[in-house]
């Protein structure tokens, strides 16, 4: 493994959240974060952070214990995050979109002690701790919709309970410092592990030295902070360099991106916007799309899915900016292999970031040459250590110090590497992986289908969208606006095929096995 000498090492004791207010002590009246409801300075986030590592600690949490983070982009998202950090107790941060039944898992699975949710999320969070076989301390919540229960505790009382904690937790860098859930290709979502030091070397290698970001940027991104990718963009990376972050709740639709790229929600302008190829191309075809003249962004990044070479180029001559396309993984903590802002070779993910060794394996588990499609394995500072719980997958994806990516990938003669599809099954779907097998489960469960197949087809964006093949049961009927709203009902929204066709029967093997690529080529 390689790491730039202009590198300096975190150290052997370090806790990150110490480290990111340390660094902007000197920035107290500045803002650090700008949500919906108002600006939160560096000063008054350095007091919240530390009143909440207090408060923790007051409700009787013990170093490495789990607190369960459920809650949409806002200023007390990372009060909440760093705060628990700082006290040496372990967020577990989770998907926002999610449903009753995988928050019971996460509950049980984490065995978090506390919760610290939205209140619009808190009636699904009530939901799945009836359902959970695993009892939660205390819950508090953020921007209540209603009335708070007695057994609950309202944000802002919990954090004004508490006087700032006197000291950070004297944590190791190889101490776990958060959990990220990344989606299985069984449904179940995998507990990734990160240390404290993990997202420093993502700071460091890429916030800093790919990306280039400047105390005078205001970062905005569509990715929501549960996201690695909106991790670092959003929090690690700004506060990295003192910059601002814009944090936007909604979901992060055309028009809601452009109120912000212009200034009408949160008073700034973005310089920097974080987007990921479904979210660019849906801006584009959007007659909302605002004037080059309005907007001050002077970098743009992309991650989640492959970046079609076109939308790119559309962006480009749009905006005047490139898009700088880049590939990470929950795994990895950020992007590994990026194209630069000084270099954009559209149709390619770039070159590795330095820090990071690349290595493209065949079937036998040798290199393959130059042209040649192989799986991708990455070695680097930002690894996770584990999947909790699950020593099985975790022996699988993390080999010997190399990282197996699940995507396969040519390395072309000027050493960038394009992109050639996923090793399993798994479909990313506007940058996030679905199960194909949890979504075919789910249709089964209604009445009239017999058998479903699902697989990844290419929109008119060249965009990965899911597609489910269906037989129904003899004499019973569907339509697809039916099943759509069948898989909406059970699965998380994003989940539900976007295309459905009837068909008589699924192509399989002798051995009654499901040829997907039959289904790929129709």
């Amino acid at each position: 493994m390689t790491t730039p000498e202009t590198v300096a090492s975190p150290g052997d004791r370090f806790n990150f959240a110490q480290h990111l207010l340390d660094l902007n002590v000197t920035r107290s009246g500045k803002a650090a974060f700008i949500d919906d409801h108002g600006a939160l300075s560096y000063g008054e986030l350095d007091d919240r952070v530390k009143r909440m590592a207090a408060g923790l600690q007051q409700l009787g949490l013990r170093r490495e214990e789990r607190v369960l983070l459920l809650m949409l982009d806002g200023n007390d998202w990372p009060v909440s995050f760093l705060g628990a950090m700082y006290a040496g107790l372990v967020p577990v941060c989770v998907n926002t979109l999610l449903t009753a039944d995988d928050y019971a898992y996460m509950l049980e699975h984490s065995r978090a002690q506390a919760v610290l949710v939205s209140g619009a999320l808190l009636p699904t969070l009530t939901a799945a701790m009836a359902r959970a076989d695993h009892e939660v301390g205390r819950v508090v919540v953020s921007r209540p919709v209603a009335p708070v229960q007695p057994a609950d505790i309202e944000f802002e009382t919990f954090l004004n309970a508490a006087a700032p904690a006197h000291k950070a937790a004297a944590t190791l860098a190889d101490d776990v410092g958060f959990w990220l859930y990344s989606s299985g290709s069984t449904g179940r979502p995998k507990g990734t592990v990160h240390s404290h030091a993990n997202p420093y070397w993502t700071v460091e290698l890429y916030g800093k030295k790919i990306l280039q970001l400047k105390e005078s940027d205001v970062c905005f991104s569509a990715a929501k902070l549960f996201f690695a990718y909106g991790l670092g963009n959003g929090l690690t990376f700004p506060m990295g360099v003192g910059a601002t972050t814009l944090l936007m709740s909604e979901r992060p639709t055309p028009d809601a991106t452009f109120k912000r790229w212009v200034g009408e929600v949160g008073g700034v302008r973005p310089t920097v916007f974080f987007g990921a190829p479904t979210g660019f191309a849906g801006m584009l075809a959007s007659p909302s799309l605002p004037k080059k003249e309005h907007i001050a962004l002077r970098l743009v990044s992309s991650a989640g899915e492959a970046l079609p070479a076109e939308i790119g180029q559309r962006f480009k001559a749009y905006s005047g900016v490139d898009i700088v396309d880049g590939i990470g993984s929950t795994e990895m903590l950020h992007i590994y292999l990026s194209n630069l802002p000084n270099k954009v070779q559209y149709g390619t993910t770039g070159w590795p970031v330095p820090g990071y060794d690349l290595e493209l394996r065949g079937d036998d588990g040798q290199p393959v040459p130059d042209g040649e499609p192989g799986d991708l394995y990455i070695q680097g500072p930002s690894c996770a250590m584990m999947y909790w719980g699950n020593r099985v997958k975790t022996r699988e994806t993390f080999q010997g110090g190399w990282t197996k990516s699940g995507d396969k990938y040519v390395r072309n003669a000027d050493g960038s590497y394009t992109y050639s599809g996923r090793t399993d099954d798994m479909l990313k779907v506007s940058g996030i992986y679905v199960s194909p097998f949890e979504v075919e489960a789910t249709l089964v469960q209604h009445p009239s289908v017999l058998e479903a197949a699902v697989v990844g087809k290419e929109d008119v964006d060249g965009l990965t969208k899911t597609k489910a093949f269906v037989v129904l049961k003899p004499g019973h009927e569907a339509t697809q606006d039916e099943l759509k709203a069948f898989v909406k009902d059970r699965l998380a929204p994003y989940k539900y095929p976007r295309f459905i066709e009837f068909v008589p029967d699924l192509p399989k093997t002798a051995t009654g096995k499901i040829q997907r690529f039959k289904l790929r080529a129709q």
